[in-house]
C-alpha cells in the first residue's frame, strides 16, 4: 500500500479497494454459490466480521503508521497470533500443547529480530495505541468469524464481508479525510495487487484456514508477514534489508512449523 499512498488518501484507497474486490467477488458468487441462504443473522455476523477484519484493522493500522515506523507496527502485529491463541481457548475450546506455545514464543522472537523497535516510537503513545487497536480488531474479527461464520461458503462469505468493509471504509473516508487521487502507474499497480492478491486471494485463504482448523494455527501465519514484507520492500521499493532478517525469518518459520505440526 505504501507505494500508492503518495498519490491517494489512504481511507479513499481502502474504500476503492474493498469496493472493487466486493463487486468482483459478488459477480463470481452469482455463478458459483448455490442454495445458500444465510438469513438475516448470518448476514449480520458476516458483515460485522468483515468490517472489523478489513476496514477497522487496516484503518487503525494506517493511523498508527502516521506516528510510528512500519517495523514497530510489525512488532506489535506479532501480538496477534498469541492473542488469538489465548482467547481461542475459552471462546472456541481450542487447546495448544507446550510445543505449540514454544512456537508462538519463537515466532514473536523472530519478528522482534526482523522488525526491531525504536525508542523514538515509544515516545509516540498515540501511534502505539492505534497499532494495538488494529491488532485487537484483527484478533476480534478472526475469532468472531471462527465462532459464527466458519460454515459459510468461502466465496459468498467473503463477498458479504468485503461489501461491509467497503461501506465502513467509505464512512471513514467521509469522516476523517478529504479524498483525492492522482492516478499514477505505481498507485494503480498497488491497487491492483492489494485488490486481487490480498483482498481476494489472501482473505479467501485466511477464511479457508479458519474453516479447516483452529483460529490460533491460522493466525500463526501472520508471523511470516514482516519478513516477507521486508524482502518485498527491498525488491520493489529499494529499502535496506534489516541486519537480522535471515535469523529472524528462520525463527519465525521454526515457530510456525511447531504451531502447525501435527503429531
Amino acid at each position: 500500500m505504501r507505494a500508492g499512498l503518495p498519490d491517494i488518501t489512504p481511507f479513499y484507497f481502502l474504500a476503492i479497494r474493498f469496493t472493487l474486490a466486493a463487486a468482483i467477488l459478488a459477480l463470481v458468487a452469482v455463478f458459483v454459490v448455490r442454495n445458500w441462504r444465510p438469513g438475516l443473522w448470518g448476514l449480520c455476523h458476516l458483515a460485522f466480521s468483515g468490517a472489523v477484519i478489513n476496514a477497522c484493522y487496516l484503518g487503525a493500522a494506517y493511523l498508527a503508521m502516521t506516528e510510528i515506523r512500519g517495523a514497530t507496527m510489525a512488532l506489535i502485529g506479532a501480538l496477534h497470533p498469541i492473542a488469538t491463541a489465548l482467547v481461542a481457548g475459552p471462546l472456541l475450546g481450542e487447546r495448544f500443547r507446550r510445543r505449540q506455545w514454544a512456537g508462538f514464543l519463537l515466532g514473536t522472537g523472530g519478528v522482534a529480530l526482523v522488525a526491531g523497535i525504536s525508542a523514538f516510537d515509544l515516545g509516540h503513545p498515540v501511534g502505539i495505541a492505534w497499532a494495538v487497536a488494529s491488532i485487537a480488531a484483527l484478533t476480534t474479527g478472526t475469532l468472531y468469524h471462527a465462532r459464527f461464520c466458519r460454515d459459510a461458503p468461502l466465496i459468498g462469505a467473503n463477498a458479504v464481508q468485503l461489501a461491509a468493509a467497503a461501506a465502513t471504509a467509505w464512512a471513514f473516508t467521509g469522516a476523517f479525510e478529504t479524498p483525492h487521487a492522482v492516478w499514477t502507474l505505481s498507485m494503480a499497480a498497488a491497487l491492483a495487487y492489494l485488490t486481487f492478491g490480498v483482498s481476494l486471494g489472501a482473505m479467501v485463504l485466511l477464511l479457508y484456514m479458519l474453516r479447516q482448523g483452529e483460529a490460533g494455527r491460522a493466525a500463526s501465519n501472520f508471523y511470516l508477514v514482516p519478513g516477507v514484507t521486508a524482502l518485498l520492500a527491498w525488491a520493489c521499493l529499494g529499502e535496506d534489508l534489516p541486519t537480522a532478517l535471515w535469523p529472524g525469518f528462520a525463527l519465525t518459520m521454526a515457530g510456525v512449523w511447531l504451531i502447525r505440526w501435527r503429531a
